[in-house]
């Protein structure tokens, strides 16, 4: 499943930017909250981030926090190349590729932070993942993760799906677009938002909440 979930998203990395926005009906709402709940006090905050793609959500945190040292895991080569390109000259980013369900850069960071990346693990690798993250964060850190949940009722996952298609369809993307981002949301395993937080906890955060929820883009912090 992970071999189809790569090759989905090498294929997708030239043009994967300009489309976020119109295949996520919340798009400033859910990345907005993302930037609120991913707060540090550090004068240079070491950020890391999960699935890192193009680096979308790492340019936001470059402009939030300026003297950042921002890590970006991913395990495209084609997405990473697009981040090297936003990223280029930047001495304070790192690139790697890898896969966060076999390990995590070295080192503790103030901020680890992912976007659309963790649907795609099974909930056991969510588990593992949960507990490596807690395991990285400095003292004070925070996990945030602007992602997809499922909902607690499988009728409302059915309501959700059947609005976002007719939102993805109505012209605000090419039609080949909207058709990719349904191959890949085929392979996607969301998970309820209580049983996540239920993991985070479990994973030894002492506070875990959803701070944001439209349908079912839904934005996690825990510490």
């Amino acid at each position: 499943m992970r071999d189809r979930v790569k090759e989905q998203f090498e294929l997708a990395a030239a043009s994967y930017d300009e489309q976020r926005r119109g295949l996520i009906p919340c798009y400033d709402d859910f990345y907005g909250s993302a930037m609120y709940a991913a707060w540090t006090d550090a004068s240079e905050p070491r950020i890391l981030e999960l699935g890192a793609g193009t680096g979308l959500l790492s340019g936001m945190f470059r402009r939030k926090y300026l003297q950042a040292n921002l890590t970006l895991m991913d395990f495209s080569s084609s997405m990473l190349a697009k981040a090297e390109q936003r990223f280029l000259d930047d001495v304070k980013v790192q690139l790697v590729e890898g896969d966060m369900t076999q390990m995590l850069p070295e080192g503790e960071y103030d901020l680890i932070v992912s976007s659309l990346a963790i649907h795609h693990l099974t909930h056991e690798n969510k588990k593992k993942l949960f507990r490596r993250i807690r395991q990285n964060l400095a003292a004070g850190g925070r996990f945030v993760n602007a992602d997809q949940a499922a909902a607690e009722s499988p009728l409302f996952d059915e309501l959700y799906r059947q609005q976002w298609l007719k939102e993805i369809y109505d012209g605000r993307v090419s039609k080949e677009a909207a058709d990719a981002s349904v191959r890949r949301r085929a392979e996607d395993i969301n998970a309820k938002a209580s049983e996540q937080l239920k993991w985070m906890r479990e994973a030894g955060f002492s506070h875990a909440d959803c701070v944001y929820k439209f349908r079912e883009f839904t934005v996690f912090c825990a510490m």
